[in-house]
């Protein structure tokens, strides 16, 4: 992840600044991954206090397909402007987050999972092992964007789905 912050806003469409940013969610200074990832983190929690298990399954997985489509088209536009996968385009991280919320709706210790699927995953993506590094590295422009960011929820879900199976 490059930090290309520093770009003028007017070269690039707005509507991609605004949607690759996450609402400008990638412009909080210091750790504008993480408060993404939080961010993506409270949509779901609110989503789950209004739907039933089953069909919050159903959205949390729409919205990670929906998402990751919409993020690899304007991450690659943003490239063109920001350089390579730059530290504001954070809708990658709304993705991450959301993959091991997969396995998260366990009654009332829903919170829990969820916090440490959310707390997992941004360890992983700030450390990329097995393969994440990679995958950021070999896939080009909005696919290495989102991809590597997919990779490391995959093994977050892993792990809360032991979690969940070991402890709860």
């Amino acid at each position: 992840m490059s930090n290309n912050n520093n770009h003028p806003l007017g070269k690039a469409p707005w509507f991609h600044i605004i949607v690759s940013t996450g609402l400008g969610s990638g412009f909080f200074p210091g750790a504008p991954g993480t408060f993404a990832g939080f961010i993506a983190l409270v949509i779901w929690y609110a989503l789950y206090l209004v739907l039933l298990p089953p069909t919050l399954f159903y959205i949390t997985f729409a919205l990670i397909i929906t998402t990751t489509i919409v993020g690899v088209w304007t991450s690659n536009v943003m490239e063109k402007y920001w350089g390579t996968d730059p530290r504001a385009v954070v809708i990658d991280e709304y993705v991450g987050t959301w993959i091991p919320l997969l396995a998260a709706p366990c009654g009332e210790y829903t919170w829990i999972l969820a916090f440490i699927g959310f707390a997992l995953f941004r360890i992983i993506d700030i450390f990329k092992p097995l393969g994440c590094r990679k995958v950021e590295q070999i896939m080009p422009g909005g696919w290495g964007v989102m991809f590597d960011d997919i990779l490391a929820g995959s093994y977050a879900l892993v792990l809360v789905i032991i979690i969940k199976y070991i402890c709860l």
